[in-house]
């Protein structure tokens, strides 16, 4: 009777062991000054705009040249990607290098100071799909001379991803734009600090 009972509780322990190696992922806010409450796979905006901007900077990052850097950073990239936005970007790919607008190309994308996280660029669409919006610097140049610079707010969509986490610890990935697509920011949007200067100038005059 008691070799049973210790056989059983061997038994128990044993499968708690065993559940206690699943991996939990808790998705921890930038700030927790003032404490958080978390659950497990609860992903806050900071989280989903931290993954947005850092995977579409990284793809748009060639250092050396273009036609050699897109490709490289669709295919290392490509575990925070869905099939459909690779396939997209695999298509934009071919028709930059039909045209030539690849070769000795250098680009890179930075935050515009002022246009940083806000939870107001982040929106829930449903469960596991948001839209995040960007304002970015994007720079370009050739054999060192600039041919662009300009800022652009990109809505890009981001989705839950269920794929090994050893290649996608986030769970997330790109999907693409949302149907607005890409626009070029007015002056009043870049600079949106002088509409509060000048209203406050007013109101104190």
């Amino acid at each position: 009777m008691v070799i049973g009972i210790e056989v059983l509780a061997i038994l128990i322990l044993g499968f708690a062991l065993v559940k206690a190696q699943d991996d939990v992922v808790v998705h921890l806010p930038p700030d927790l000054r003032s404490g958080a409450t978390l659950t497990p796979d609860e992903i806050h905006p900071a989280n989903v705009y931290a993954f947005a901007f850092y995977i579409f900077q990284q793809l748009n990052r060639w250092p050396d040249d273009g036609a050699e850097d897109f490709g490289n950073a669709i295919f290392s990239l490509s575990a925070y990607l869905t099939p459909k936005y690779r396939a997209a970007l695999q298509k934009e790919l071919e028709l930059k290098g039909r045209r030539g607008e690849l070769i000795h190309r250098v680009r890179g994308m930075q935050e515009r100071p002022g246009h940083t996280f806000d939870e107001l660029r982040v929106q829930v669409l449903t469960t596991g799909i948001w839209v995040v919006w960007l304002d970015l610097e994007l720079q370009e140049s050739v054999k060192g001379m600039s041919i662009k610079r300009t800022f652009i707010r990109y809505p890009l969509r981001v989705v839950r991803y269920a794929v090994d986490p050893e290649k996608n610890p986030w769970q997330l990935a790109l999907d693409g734009f949302a149907e607005e697509g890409p626009r070029r920011l007015e002056e009043d949007e870049l600079n949106p600090n002088n509409e509060e200067e000048e209203d406050s100038d007013a109101n104190n005059s």
